[in-house]
């Protein structure tokens, strides 16, 4: 179900840059010494909403038909997508409803709610989440945005490593966390059209690895409760997302929590900005897999930078 392309990914970039932040380029010597290669960090922390999530809603909104966006957008998410996809629907000035599970950081809550969204709490489950948005479907009428599996979000999550590319040049490996897949698969075909040959990566969770064990069984597999601190990632693959990374992407490498934690701290030390565990989780997975990365040029793209410093002790 492979229905993205990189021609798609060249139109959402033409589409959404006059509302996206071209976020900066960062490395550090310290971190590349530590890691055993030279890390090119794409800092989706300093996008708008705070996360790359803000490209593929806004390319979704923006695509949308007068009359489709004239009853909003919805959807369900832990956070990033909400507040990104509020934001999109506010800069074209419809509503946005968004479906959270009650256990969704306060932090990307509020985000959400300061666009202007109205938020339904459900319970923090998949089965909770896809009920309450066909509730909200059927009494408003609003078109839903997923948050993955839509082929104009994915196109739009492209551009950010689009961009990289653009300014950084040929690099030997790309690596991205992930989730549900949106992220990787919209940089695997971006990758892939701009240099065939570079490598693919993905960090994941190791108790929510979905995607590691999906890959390895050449078979779509669920998540029914992740135990991750990465509450970004605690989604399983779709259909479509599964079929465009296992297509284009060359391994997912699962990491455990506390090498998140010291990834997260070595970026807030290295690199001085607050980054969100679920953003971590690709430098742990270098971190941890030194002789696949050893001495290559390798693009990374940071996520989002939504964080509740109090609950860390090194940020409060």
């Amino acid at each position: 179900m492979i229905d993205i392309f990189f021609k798609d990914i060249v139109k959402a970039h033409e589409l959404i840059r006059p509302f996206i932040t071209k976020t900066p380029v960062m490395n550090s010597r310290s971190i590349d010494e530590i890691a055993g290669c030279q890390i090119f960090f794409k800092c989706e922390n300093f996008q708008k909403a705070g996360a790359f999530k803000f490209r593929g809603a806004t390319n979704a909104v923006m695509s949308l038909s007068d009359d489709m966006a004239s009853k909003g957008v919805c959807t369900h998410s832990s956070g990033n997508h909400a507040a990104a996809l509020a934001l999109a629907a506010k800069l074209r000035n419809i509503k946005a409803l968004v479906v959270m599970p009650k256990n969704a950081p306060l932090v990307k809550k509020e985000n959400v709610r300061s666009f202007g969204a109205e938020i339904f709490d459900v319970e923090p489950t998949l089965k909770a989440r896809i009920e309450g948005l066909e509730k909200v479907v059927a009494q408003t009428g609003a078109v839903f945005i997923h948050p993955y599996d839509n082929p104009s979000v994915i196109a739009g999550q492209g551009t950010a490593i689009k961009e990289l590319m653009e300014e950084i040049g040929l690099m030997d490996a790309v690596i991205t966390p992930v989730g549900g897949g949106g992220l990787l698969s919209g940089t695997s075909i971006a990758s892939h059209g701009m240099f065939p040959e570079i490598e693919v990566y993905a960090g994941e969770p190791a108790g929510a690895d979905d995607a590691f064990r999906s890959l390895k069984e050449n078979r779509l597999l669920s998540m029914e409760n992740p135990q991750t601190i990465a509450d970004g990632l605690r989604t399983s693959l779709s259909e479509r997302t599964f079929s465009i990374i296992k297509s284009n992407v060359k391994a997912i490498l699962p990491v455990e929590d506390e090498l998140t934690l010291t990834a997260m701290k070595m970026v807030y030390d290295e690199l001085d900005i607050i980054i969100e565990p679920s953003s971590a989780v690709p430098l742990a997975a270098i971190l941890k897999n030194r002789e696949i990365f050893a001495r290559k040029k390798v693009g990374l793209v940071i996520s989002g930078g939504n964080v509740d410093r109090s609950q860390y002790d090194w940020l409060s």
